[in-house]
């Protein structure tokens, strides 16, 4: 009897798979036709390129591809003249001197050499390759494979640009900085669409007022807009069977669209663990205990390859806890042996360690399953010690226009073991929906409240440098005015969903973009706001039935009954679970694509969040058409403050 923890998407076209298969069949095996079996060849890269394959590809898929080596282009590395080398490359000369260098001469480091190169290469470094005589007969291939991007999730992916938001709307005026990272944004994200053979319709987030009040930071989608714009269009006709129409759509917005999403407490699995656990990415250090020796440090990968992950990881941590004890307890009573080795009432980690011992066929399912167990409790343990539920409860109520100054102060005057960093998000929020209560001296007084440094004011301030203000000049007055937009002048930053769509309590909250996602899809996105590149489409490029075609269920699915195990705060009045899972389309077309529209790529400078990526899967299921986040970075709340600290401590330079 074995565990069902579902199955990972393995459609090959979805977006991901896509991006791994070319890498696997494109890039690793380049003269396929002319292959046997045993022809191993060696695969040398660069730190950046290193980057692209680790999160594309598993180790065991390079080897399985005829990679018997992989090397460091810039370390020493033994001559094997009797294998060929594939060269996976981004197109910079240092790389390129180092390729000659392996390849040149009376004595090459490898019989052939087949190069790839991350983006398109400059004209000047092909003459240098080609200006080497002794290297042009061991070339085997030199193409572009326009692969310059990191795929993070199924349907995400990151242009590795860290430091966009600081370079990009903090207060240097470093103009080399600013172009570059536009520049190599742009070509990274243009990389998508060429790996996909994709031709998007390009908009967005358009300057706010005129032309001579227009800062440069709130011009930064349109010049990154017109960058992808340029370098798409050319692929029309420098990339075979690239389509010369558009075949899906492009949005391109900006961190100060939503400056509160980075920063509120989400409450589904992945989040949490992200936001409480010490995760260094993906890894998740964790000891193991066993019997007669000292505990073991061990190390989990949190990724799309775990399935008890994928299926989890979008829930609501109560859910998820509900269902891990769950799945233990169906297996422990569908098991004799499994039984034996408990010790009586509900299973405990010592239990988990004995069935293990006695049924050590399971004992990958059930070490997944006590890891799981692990990490849900412990996030339930900093739930409780940090007070995070009446924390998230305001946090919920101030975006939502159900809570003001009373409670704010009241929560501030009596927890005064809430964290720093709690206390800071929660000001942080109440100052995007309430602007004018951080007008003059009332925020610092607000801060005094909270005993907070002066720092963390600092950081509500820049805020500003996300809506292009000027701050210095305000600065200089000696006032402060966090006037952010005529829409942030309203009680509330959001307005309840009247889809239908049943929530648990906690999670009222979503992304702007998720608003902006199904306008899109519907064409009802306005293109004064969100302009389009080229000629806008006459109709939405969704499916024959989009979210606005569609009727309602006839047969809704009945309410979940929940067990005594889910806390009573996490029930809403009427919680379902609409949003308690991660119930991607993707994994449940049985590969018919088909039947989905096409797709729609959004891509957020400056760092998306969790719940953003959490949302396309979301739209993806409901609207029929593959959603696609971009970003620059994925930040947890931690990380966004900290880079709106470096703007801060930049500023008071």
């Amino acid at each position: 009897m074995s565990m069902d923890f579902g199955a990972p998407a393995d459609d090959p076209k979805v977006f991901r798979n896509i991006c791994r298969d070319r890498i696997l069949k494109d890039l690793l095996k380049p003269d396929k036709d002319k292959e046997t079996k045993s022809s191993w060849k060696v695969l040398i890269m660069d730190k950046f390129t290193v980057k692209i394959m680790g999160y594309a590809c598993k180790m065991a898929e390079i080897t399985d591809a005829g990679i018997s080596l992989v090397e460091d282009l810039f370390k020493r590395r033994e001559p094997m003249p009797s294998m060929d080398a594939i060269y996976f490359l981004q197109p910079l000369k240092e790389n390129v001197i180092m390729l000659l260098s392996d390849m040149s001469g009376r004595c090459p480091l490898y019989r052939k050499a087949y190069i790839f190169f991350s983006s398109p290469i400059p004209k000047e470094l092909v003459t240098y390759i080609k200006n080497d005589s002794s290297v042009i007969p061991r070339i085997g291939a030199l193409r572009e494979m326009n692969l310059e991007f990191f795929t993070i999730d199924m349907q995400g992916f990151v242009t590795d640009h860290d430091t966009a938001l600081v370079d990009l709307y903090g207060p240097s005026d470093n103009s080399k900085v600013f172009n570059d990272t536009i520049t190599t944004m742009a070509t990274r994200i243009a990389t998508t669409f060429a790996s996909l053979k994709e031709f998007p319709s390009v908009r967005y987030r358009a300057p706010k007022g005129d032309v001579s009040t227009t800062t440069k930071f709130d011009m930064v989608p349109k010049w990154l807009a017109t960058a992808v714009w340029d370098i798409v269009s050319k692929y029309k006709s420098t990339i075979p069977e690239f389509p010369q129409k558009e075949t899906c759509e492009l949005l391109i917005v900006d961190r100060p669209i939503d400056q509160i999403a980075p920063v509120i407490h989400e409450w589904t699995y992945d989040a949490m663990c992200h936001d409480l656990l010490e995760m260094d990415g993906t890894k998740y250090i964790y000891e193991v205990s066993k019997a007669g020796s000292d505990p073991e440090q061990k190390e989990a990968v949190l990724e799309d390859h775990d399935p008890l992950w994928l299926e989890l990881r979008h829930a609501h941590i109560a859910d998820a806890s509900e269902r891990l004890y769950e799945k233990m307890n169906t297996f422990v009573s569908k098991n004799k042996a499994a039984q034996l080795s408990r010790d009586g009432g509900e299973v405990s980690t010592r239990d988990l360690q004995k069935i293990v011992q006695a049924l050590p066929q399971y004992s990958d399912q059930v070490e997944k399953l006590t890891l799981h167990i692990e990490i849900a409790g412990k996030i339930n343990r900093f739930i409780r010690e940090y007070g995070l539920r009446d924390i998230g409860q305001l946090e919920q109520d101030l975006v939502f226009g159900d809570a003001g100054a009373k409670e704010v102060i009241s929560i501030l005057r009596s927890k005064q073991d809430m964290s720093p960093e709690n206390k800071l998000r929660l000001l942080i929020i109440y100052a995007i929906v309430y602007p004018e209560k951080f007008e003059g001296d009332k925020g610092d007084k607000l801060m005094q409240l909270a005993k907070l440094p002066h720092d963390d004011m600092d950081v509500i301030k820049c805020l500003r440098y996300l809506e292009g203000s000027d701050l210095k000049k305000s600065s200089r007055t000696g006032t402060f005015s966090l006037k952010f937009d005529a829409q942030k002048k309203k009680i509330a930053a959001r307005t309840e969903k009247q889809d239908g769509e049943e929530t648990w309590a906690l999670s009222r909250f979503f992304p702007l973009i998720e608003e902006l996602i199904e306008k899109l899809s519907k064409g009802e996105l306005p293109l004064k706001e969100y302009p389009s590149m080229g000629e806008p489409s006459s109709a939405p490029q969704g499916t024959t039935q989009t979210a606005s075609t569609a009727g309602p269920a006839q047969n809704p699915a009945p309410m979940s009954m929940r067990s005594r195990r889910t806390p009573t705060w996490a029930k809403s009045k009427n919680s379902g679970d609409s949003q308690s899972s991660d119930s991607s389309v993707l994994r449940h077309s049985s590969g018919d694509f088909k039947r989905l529209g096409n797709r729609i790529f959004v891509f957020m400078i400056g760092g998306a969040t969790r719940s953003e990526l959490r949302t396309v899967h979301k739209l993806t299921m409901k609207m029929k058409r593959e959603i696609v986040l971009g970003s620059s970075s994925i930040d947890d709340p931690p990380q966004f403050i900290s880079k709106m600290k470096s703007i801060g401590s930049a500023n008071n330079k």
